[in-house]
């Protein structure tokens, strides 16, 4: 998961980090006063991110999915730099959005029809 793909709720703020000093720091080798090695009883306690900080959702979820190979050709040649997988992900979000203009045409259609 990258920062980019971190959400927010809306009555949330993320709190500010200084990514660079982060990355700059140097590792220790030996745990010290403000991260102790953890025992193995505090491990199994430790839950997954998002159920300790809710705020951080990625709105993602990986799945596995059999594409056939030319389907998955063509988005890749198409996608360019920017990942076969992005594309994909907002083809099958306009063919949703696109499902749902078309329902909803069909309901106006309908209604006006009916009116008549």
């Amino acid at each position: 998961m990258s920062k980019k793909n971190l959400t927010l709720k809306p009555s949330q703020e993320l709190p500010i980090i200084d990514w660079d000093k982060v990355d700059a720091a140097a590792l220790r080798e030996k745990p010290d006063d403000e991260s102790p090695e953890l025992t193995l009883s505090q491990i199994k306690k430790m839950k997954p991110l998002p159920h300790v900080v809710p705020s951080l959702v990625s709105g993602k979820t990986r799945i596995t999915i059999m594409v056939d190979d030319a389907v998955l050709q063509a988005f890749k040649a198409k996608a360019g730099g920017r990942g076969y997988q992005t594309l994909i992900n907002e083809t099958l979000r306009k063919s949703l959005e696109a499902d749902s203009l078309t329902h909803l045409i069909r309901q106006v259609v309908r209604e006006e029809l009916r009116a008549v």
